[in-house]
């Protein structure tokens, strides 16, 4: 790969990453919930899902999905819808008093870690980014193992340069961020970056 190639990988990861959904949504609450330490844990443990994805598609999935051209379209449309609804829960629920709440003291660091991957390796926004973008970002069929290395490292890299000041700034902002107006502000943030998501993998040729 190029360097042109690691830059455009890693710009698009970067806000596929700030954009929120789950991942950050679970962050979030949890460091509302728990503070600094159980969050960076479960910061790791979205981190490894990222990873598993990325080898995923590495060693062919997404290879496969671009062969059925069906299987490629309809990933792609499922990961829209998916998106849609998640802007529309974002718009009229999202993040609440309690489920902060409900993060409170809920597990040790292990238990965190796990709840980051799992986190992660259900959440289809993920797969719509690996499967259905990162090929036409990465050339798979000339990727070597030296290549994957350097992705890997970039996706570490990327991931926590984008996730910690999340973490950082809820939970050093506990109090204010648990007010319903605060909580309300970005819901509605997180559902307007959902809707523009969607409507640029719908438009992406």
């Amino acid at each position: 790969m190029t360097l042109t190639g690691f830059v455009a990988y890693s710009a698009a990861l970067a806000v596929a990453a700030a954009i929120p959904g789950p991942g950050v949504t679970a962050l979030v609450a949890r460091a509302l919930g728990s503070g600094f330490r159980s969050s960076l844990f479960m910061s790791f443990g979205l981190v490894l899902g990222d990873l598993t994805y990325l080898t995923a598609v590495v060693l062919g999935l997404a290879l496969l999905a671009q062969t059925f051209g069906t299987v490629f379209l309809i990933v792609k449309w499922l990961g829209v819808a998916y998106l849609a609804w998640l802007a529309w829960q974002f718009w009229s629920s999202g993040i609440t008093a309690e489920k902060v709440e409900a993060k409170r003291g809920s597990g040790g660091f292990l238990a965190s870690f796990m709840a980051g991957l799992l986190v992660t390796l259900g959440n289809p926004k993920t797969m719509v980014f690996y499967v259905a973008l990162t090929p036409t970002i990465v050339d798979l069929r000339t990727l070597t193992l030296a290549d994957y290395l350097i992705l890997a490292a970039l996706t570490v890299a990327v991931l926590l340069v984008v996730l910690v000041p999340y973490l950082v700034l809820a939970a050093k902002a506990r109090s204010l961020l648990a007010a319903p107006r605060a909580l309300k502000a970005l819901n509605r943030t997180a559902a307007a970056f959902m809707f523009g998501a969607a409507a640029t993998i719908a438009f992406r040729q």
